[in-house]
């Protein structure tokens, strides 16, 4: 079964410096994929003005990953850690126990990034921050871990959840397979470009809610980045 989450359904949210869509509810504004998707309980696509930012705030009890489309953010929280993540790449930030953190964009640019936030499979545990490169032409034409919490998943940052984001950057008539283990589900969204997916097309920045297909058939007619999230 698929769900087709197009992007002018998306919930909205707007600041001066902020412009938020989201595919999940989120800060009382209705959105079409509801409170959860199994574990994935946020995603969403930002734009964050050039020189601004979240200041200081706290989390518990969630995983949390940002990819980041274009420009970069600046992190940093009350465990010591900073650090900026540039385009392509990945931050993970286990809330835990609590933390408290900022992110700032201080490129001369906007900031695009998708904010994605999984139930953890435990609670309690110790907050954590990381990031990592993904170079893109590392991902050509096949999907790469960018985020785990499978054992037999390596190279990924790791996530408290059975879960693993996926990222593939395909060329123009690329055609890739992805198989749902039983029980699996999976949330896939074009950070640029479309793609067909077992016969559905998805445009940029839309959702797909894929249950019950035992295998994921990933086609594109024009150059696309995919985020695919395999998830109980």
């Amino acid at each position: 079964m698929l769900h087709h989450v197009p992007f002018d359904k998306l919930g909205r949210f707007q600041l001066d410096w902020l412009d938020s869509h989201f595919h999940f509810f989120f800060s009382g504004v209705p959105a079409p994929m509801g409170q959860a998707f199994g574990p994935l309980r946020v995603w969403n696509d930002d734009l964050i003005k050039a020189g601004s930012g979240f200041d200081m705030h706290g989390h518990r009890d969630m995983e949390i990953i940002t990819y980041i489309r274009r420009g970069a953010i600046s992190h940093r929280d009350n465990l010591g850690n900073s650090g900026k993540t540039d385009a392509g790449d990945v931050q993970v930030m286990s809330a835990g126990t609590g933390i408290m953190h900022a992110e700032f964009n201080q490129e001369p640019i906007d900031t695009e990034l998708f904010q994605i936030w999984v139930e953890p499979n435990r609670r309690g545990l110790a907050p954590r921050w990381e990031t990592a490169s993904f170079p893109k032409a590392d991902r050509a034409g096949k999907l790469v871990p960018l985020a785990s919490g499978e054992a037999s998943v390596s190279g990924a940052l790791t996530i408290h959840q059975n879960a693993t984001l996926y990222g593939a950057n395909l060329p123009a008539g690329s055609k890739l397979i992805h198989v749902l283990k039983p029980g699996r589900r999976a949330y896939l969204v074009p950070a640029s470009g479309s793609v067909t997916v077992n016969g559905a097309k998805i445009g940029t920045r839309e959702g797909l809610a894929i249950v019950e297909e035992p295998k994921i058939e990933i086609a594109t007619s024009e150059p696309s980045e995919i985020l695919l999230f395999d998830l109980p």
